[in-house]
């Protein structure tokens, strides 16, 4: 959203003072400064912002709908057009109002704890607010791509990058060979995973998430703080969890209900739709987990096999859909489920970890990169069907692979390997599933399927 809070700020203020040329507003204005500065006096406790991240830093504002609010859902990313209110005597105004006010609503109101009208009603100046008058949810957050792709400006776009899709699916997969030492079987796997979306729910199945647990990373943050660097220079939004017994204990990952101040408080899993979730395993060390940490680590499960983040009310639990891409990194086999396991083998070691990792972005031209980014937004916004014909051949594929393993082929790795079939095909632009995308399918999962074993022999039991 492209709201540049501080220069419309900048305007509004610009106007006000124009407008506002006679001594009475500018008298009100020294009077709301000076109260605010009072309460500063006083030692309040600083104002939290609420932000869902923490240490997250920025502007932020109270958007107030007037109307179809109800059209929106919990994490949509909005497109807001509206008139922005940053007048400090506007709180004075609602809030001398609501004291002379004689209505019964208003005097209900007026009810409030000190703490409920703090959060509720912050300083203008800190938190601007938004009348809005036009609200759209968007289809996506790229801002190289067009808002809406079903307009004929926009096909023409959709049509002139799919023809030079080939050569930026090879550079892309070059770029991640390289990330990942060497590993193009793990770098294919990643692009399968970046272009994966929920596309459907069946019953409480989330059908298209594609959760992988990149395993064999070697236990030093350097390695795994790059990929998450790389991973977030190619995708619009992404977070990187480290963790740890400390975050898991400390970190409060579900938003719950503080009904001291009466609102939600935000948790780190309220994230936007199509979100990259990067899972540092490797930091994780030996120690005790309290109850919010046990908490927080069935928070993550959960996210991952259901795609639901449960909203604690303490007296119950609402859950909300959600549409979170998880990549996790580990030494071993992760902690958590995953779609898919792919063990890392590098085929080369650098002397320098820290220098072979950074070079990688430096090396990529900024229109290289833009490439990359709009083929993994635009992918995953493409439609994908399957002939009846493909169907019954990979039915009776299927039947002939359980009749020679029937021990090792199951229900699981069909629909997994139709998943990576999937996205193999939408990789390469195709909208359909071919003969051709379901061996090649089937030979990427044989490839991971072995490098597991051998793994698991070396090290005798666990992988």
């Amino acid at each position: 959203m492209e709201l540049h809070p501080s220069k419309q700020r900048e305007q509004h203020l610009g106007n006000t003072a124009d407008i506002h040329g006679s001594g009475e507003p500018k008298r009100l204005e020294t009077e709301a400064s000076a109260t605010h500065q009072m309460i500063s006096l006083n030692c309040s406790p600083p104002l939290d912002l609420n932000f869902p991240l923490p240490g997250e830093k920025g502007p932020a504002c109270l958007v107030k709908m007037y109307r179809n609010w109800d059209n929106f859902k919990v994490n949509d990313v909005l497109e807001v057009y509206g008139i922005l209110s940053v007048d400090p005597v506007l709180n004075i105004l609602n809030n001398e109002d609501r004291e002379n006010s004689s209505s019964p609503v208003d005097s209900m109101d007026c009810m409030d704890t000190v703490e409920e009208q703090r959060v509720h009603s912050p300083p203008a100046s800190l938190v601007p607010r938004i009348h809005v008058i036009l609200a759209q949810k968007l289809q996506h957050i790229n801002p190289l791509m067009p808002a809406c792709l079903n307009e004929e400006e926009s096909k023409n776009f959709v049509s002139s990058f799919m023809l030079e899709l080939s050569p930026v699916r090879a550079e892309l997969l070059g770029f991640l060979t390289h990330a990942f030492l060497g590993d193009s079987l793990a770098a294919e796997y990643l692009i399968l995973h970046l272009i994966s979306t929920v596309y459907a729910r069946r019953d409480v199945l989330p059908l298209g998430k594609f959760t992988i647990n990149l395993s064999g990373c070697p236990r030093n943050s350097v390695f795994t703080e790059h990929i998450y660097r790389i991973i977030q220079q190619l995708v619009p939004a992404s977070y990187r969890l480290q963790m740890t017994i400390e975050n898991m204990n400390c970190l409060q990952l579900k938003p719950h209900k503080d009904y001291t101040a009466n609102r939600l408080v935000s948790g780190v899993l309220q994230l936007a739709s199509n979100t990259s979730l990067v899972i540092d395993e490797t930091l994780l060390e030996q120690g005790q987990l309290d109850t919010r940490g046990v908490h927080n680590v069935t928070a993550l499960g959960h996210l991952i096999t259901w795609q639901k983040v449960d909203y604690d009310f303490s007296y119950h639990q609402m859950e909300f859909p959600c549409n979170i891409n998880v990549l996790i990194t580990s030494e071993g086999r992760s902690l958590l489920p995953s779609d898919c396991q792919v063990h890392l083998q590098p085929q080369l070691i650098p002397p320098n970890m820290e220098e072979h990792m950074s070079s990688l972005l430096t090396a990529v031209l900024p229109s290289i990169l833009n490439k990359f980014r709009i083929y993994l937004s635009l992918l995953r916004l493409l439609d994908y069907s399957i002939s009846d014909e493909v169907t019954k051949a990979v039915e009776d594929d299927f039947v002939e692979m359980r009749k020679n393993d029937p021990e090792s082929i199951t229900a699981d790795d069909l629909h997994r390997t139709l998943l990576i079939a999937r996205f193999l095909s939408l990789s390469a632009g195709q909208t359909t599933l071919s003969r051709e995308r379901w061996l090649r399918a089937k030979q990427l999962e044989a490839l991971r399927k072995t490098r597991l074993q051998q793994q698991k022999s070396v090290n005798g039991n666990e992988l």
